[in-house]
């Protein structure tokens, strides 16, 4: 390993090449793969040639361009399954995600507080108040954005996202 973290340079290809020859969860094939449409010929496999290595190394040049070219016919289908895997894979997430969020509706008149954010000149410091309000819920439109008025049936000129406000209890 490294002895000092200023040697980290030298260590930085052989991270990448794992890295790169790693399988990945999302599409069950490893990113070099994907790009090459072959595996990996890791450095210690050039030393001490593996089977995969002899087997090349033996064939004459007009077979391993065959075997290249059927290789590469393959290759799409190969990236067409990792493109449906990862779309499953990301529908499965997503499921799993969607299980823990709770649904909030609103209401037209219900009451709720707005929360500030801190770029604003509204947040004056580190014990100032982080919601304000009341306001009524003026409006509610598609995609959990809402349409808020003062208590006085004042409009608020801009929409809100639903995850930025929270129902008051007077």
């Amino acid at each position: 390993m490294v002895e000092n973290h200023k040697q980290w340079h030298k260590k930085l290809p052989f991270a990448l090449l794992g890295y790169r020859t790693m399988v990945r969860t999302s599409t069950r094939e490893t990113p070099y793969m994907l790009v090459y449409s072959t595996e990996a010929v890791i450095p210690a496999e050039v030393e001490i040639p593996s089977l995969r290595i002899i087997q090349e190394a033996k064939i004459s040049d007009v077979e391993w361009i065959r075997s290249r070219y059927e290789q590469l016919a393959l290759i799409d289908g190969k990236r067409m399954n990792a493109v449906c895997h990862s779309q499953l894979y990301q529908n499965r997430i997503s499921r799993a995600f969607n299980k823990r969020v709770k649904l909030r509706q609103f209401a037209l008149g219900q009451l709720v507080l707005k929360k500030i954010f801190p770029p604003h000149d509204e947040a004056k410091g580190k014990f100032s108040p982080n919601w304000q309000g009341p306001y009524m819920v003026h409006k509610v439109l598609t995609g959990g954005t809402l349409i808020l008025a003062e208590m006085d049936q004042e409009i608020w000129p801009k929409r809100i996202n639903s995850n930025a406000v929270k129902i008051y209890y007077a």
